[in-house]
């Protein structure tokens, strides 16, 4: 019994002299439970996890409510009980039935929203079928060329589109529409084909403000620039190349095209600051102390407007709360940026958004805060950036320095989040941020909002030019630093448990202050070793069976079909961890090919696979599958065909999902469905989709 006490003293000590920095973890404990019924695939799991956090509570109760350490597993515990119930609820509240099968039909809807991508020739809209109970709720359908001219949302339209059930992910480790389409409560995503039949007089009312503003942008900046302009104004990135848009992405600047924390706090800022040049002016309100709190608020105004502009998407909400809070605390004379007000943040969005957790903005967003407040926080950093007597350019390359330092640092806690969602991450974005931040925030955005101001005088051309050529030297500075050698890290898929080590360590780090903060390194550690030596796959097959990539001699990978689009090639390479262009397997001499099969020899397993549409007779197949190892297709194959090791087809892949195969001595599989998942979006309530008893020549009533 003694060293069970004194670990419990020892732990007590600990949490005592670090007792201001406890309630940073509470948020942490509601992400965790969120993040477990994420992560366990089955009813029977979750409820055996509640029962187990009963029994943390129980212990915590025994250790002893009036020490700081029973109190903490309690609160710890019942916080992650709730993360738990609070995921699952809201996951049933938002149920909605689900599109069984692909099908082509017809129907007649309401608008809900309307997504112009003038870049790519789309319109994405967001449908409310009408009369049509065989059909989900809501639809995501994208129309091209000029079907989608005019539509606003509220309009009512007729259309016919081929729809199918929202994806899963393709790949081991891909991204799962399904997931996050179950919680926006989408059915359905489909295509339009043909012309859409409108109403008399549709589409002649005045579009919403937001379409406006970016149609305004879009004719004062032409191209990328003016998508990029739009972007940090309204939120719609629909005319960003996506030439321009990868090499942000590469970069390490594309948080600059999500509504966030820098925009919403430059916004606040300078609204504020405005607002106190001006009211101080008034010699009463400032004699009476009134200029602060008017001036707060008419930034709080401000950022709320601008949220609501942008669309109020959840990043730019979740900003906006954070914002408030500065404010806030700005107003009670307390300090206010502290990790305390992140942890405030992630709370409230937590408990509004729960799904938001596992989302990589989420992660994204608040990994760079919390690891740029304890920086800051830490004492050689201030030390380091604090103000003294000494030349203005030592000054100014102290603040370039600390600028650099946390830069580095902010791309060091991002890394594991983007390799986990991603499987890339760039290397030079802290030196690209040094920049494009001040370039975004005190150029771009003040040149926008000046022209638009002086616009409504007709006199915003010269801000525009400076606006129009400061975006141009920012999507230049992207694309040279993606450019660079070595610009992008491309790793193969992180294991879910490795990323979790590394997520409790970053975290162990920041949030504790004492000596015991560096026993984090131990875990982030042990998550990274996971990563960097996990294998690529020898094999990786989409989840139709019609795509497969295959590892090749001297590194990179071939494709069976060579005229695969740019989107499965992308999900390959970065399911792959390679940052490449992939080749064809038909070009490689040990491959051999006729019009049906190719076969190779990887890592001394024979490889089958077949590439033709013709049926064949499973006697004639026999043979040839009995002497490969893996055989892959993308039909359904007769029962003679068995493979020494695994046999992929149709009625696999349906359960399986993509795959992820390692050969060798000791082959592997890695599936991206879990056998026996229970999540709603894995077994939802399914609707046909083939009743068209209802007429749909006319637009319902």
């Amino acid at each position: 019994m003694r060293a069970p006490r004194r670990i419990a003293d020892w732990v007590e000590a600990r949490l005592d002299a670090d007792r201001e920095r406890i309630a940073l973890w509470l948020p942490v404990a509601l992400g965790a439970g969120i993040a477990s019924w994420f992560a366990l695939p089955r009813e029977i799991d979750w409820i055996g996890l509640l029962l187990l956090l009963g029994g943390g509570t129980l212990t915590g109760w025994l250790i002893g409510w009036q020490r700081r350490f029973g109190r903490v597993v309690v609160i710890g515990c019942a916080a992650m009980a709730a993360g738990l119930l609070l995921i699952w609820a809201r996951a049933a509240w938002v149920a909605a039935p689900v599109l069984a099968w692909p099908v082509t039909t017809q129907f007649s809807a309401v608008v809900e929203s309307v997504e112009p991508l003038p870049a790519r020739g789309q319109v994405r809209l967001v449908l409310r079928p009408a009369g049509r109970r065989d059909l989900p709720p809501r639809l995501r359908v994208t129309l091209r060329g000029e079907q989608g001219r005019g539509i606003v949302p509220g309009e009512a339209i007729g259309l016919r589109a081929r729809l199918m059930p929202p994806p899963t992910a393709g790949l081991p480790g891909g991204y799962d529409f399904a997931q996050r389409a179950w919680f926006d409560r989408i059915g359905a995503v489909g295509t339009a084909l043909g012309e859409i039949a409108r109403a008399p007089g549709a589409g002649e009312g005045r579009p919403p403000l937001r379409a406006r503003l970016s149609a305004h942008i879009h004719e004062a900046v032409p191209g990328s620039p003016g998508g990029v302009a739009a972007a940090l104004v309204t939120g719609d990135r629909g005319a960003i190349s996506d030439d321009d848009a990868e090499a942000m992405r590469r970069s390490g600047l594309a948080h600059l095209l999500s509504i966030s924390g820098l925009h919403v706090t430059a916004v606040v800022g300078f609204a504020m600051l405005l607002a106190m040049r001006l009211l101080g002016l008034n010699r009463r309100l400032a004699l009476a102390g009134h200029v602060l709190p008017l001036a707060a608020a008419a930034g709080a105004l401000a950022g709320a407007g601008y949220t609501w502009l942008a669309g109020a998407e959840v990043p730019t909400l979740r900003s906006l709360i954070a914002a408030l809070l500065v404010l806030a605390a700005f107003l009670l004379g307390r300090e206010a940026i502290t990790l305390r007000l992140v942890a405030a943040g992630a709370l409230l969005v937590l408990v509004w958004r729960p799904e938001a957790l596992v989302g990589p903005s989420f992660q994204l967003s608040f990994a760079a805060v919390t690891a740029i407040i304890a920086l800051h926080e830490s004492r050689w950093m201030r030390d380091f950036v604090g103000r003294r007597d000494e030349p203005w350019v030592v000054r100014f390359g102290r603040g370039i320095a600390g600028l650099v330092i946390t830069g580095l640092v902010v791309e060091v806690a991002l890394a594991p989040i983007a390799l986990f969602h991603f499987h890339k991450a760039g290397l030079y974005g802290a030196l690209a941020n040094v920049v494009a931040i001040p370039l975004t925030t005190f150029v771009i955005m003040p040149a926008e909002a000046l022209a638009l101001l002086f616009d409504a005088a007709g006199i915003g051309a010269p801000f525009w030019w400076v606006a129009g050529q400061a975006l141009a030297a920012l999507i230049a500075l992207a694309h040279h630093v993606a450019a660079a050698p070595g610009a992008v890290a491309a790793l193969p898929i992180f294991p879910a448990w490795g990323f979790a080590l590394a997520v409790l360590g970053g975290l162990w780090l920041l949030l504790w202050q004492r000596r015991w903060r560096f026993a984090g390194f131990l875990p982030l550690l042990v998550g990274s070793a996971a990563l960097l030596a996990q294998p690529r796959p020898d094999l990786l097959v989409s989840g139709d069976g019609r795509h497969i990539a295959a590892a090749v001699p001297g590194g990179g990978y071939a494709l069976l079909r060579s005229r695969a689009g740019d989107y499965v090639r992308d999900a390959m390479a970065e399911a792959a961890g390679v940052d490449e262009p992939l080749g064809a397997l038909t070009d490689l001499d040990h491959v051999v090919c006729n019009r049906d099969f190719c076969r190779w020899r990887q890592r001394g397993r024979t490889i089958l696979a077949q590439r033709g549409y013709d049926r064949i007779d499973g006697a004639a197949m026999a043979p040839a599958c009995a002497a490969a190892d893996v055989v892959i297709s993308h039909r359904w194959l007769p029962r003679e065909c068995r493979a020494r090791w695994l046999t992929v087809d149709r009625d696999s892949l349906a359960e399986s999902g993509g795959l992820a195969l390692y050969l060798g001595s000791a082959p592997q599989v890695a599936t991206a469905l879990r056998r026996g998942d229970e999540h709603p979006w894995r077994r939802p309530l399914a609707v046909s989709g083939n009743d068209e008893a209802v007429p749909t020549n006319a637009l319902a009533p």
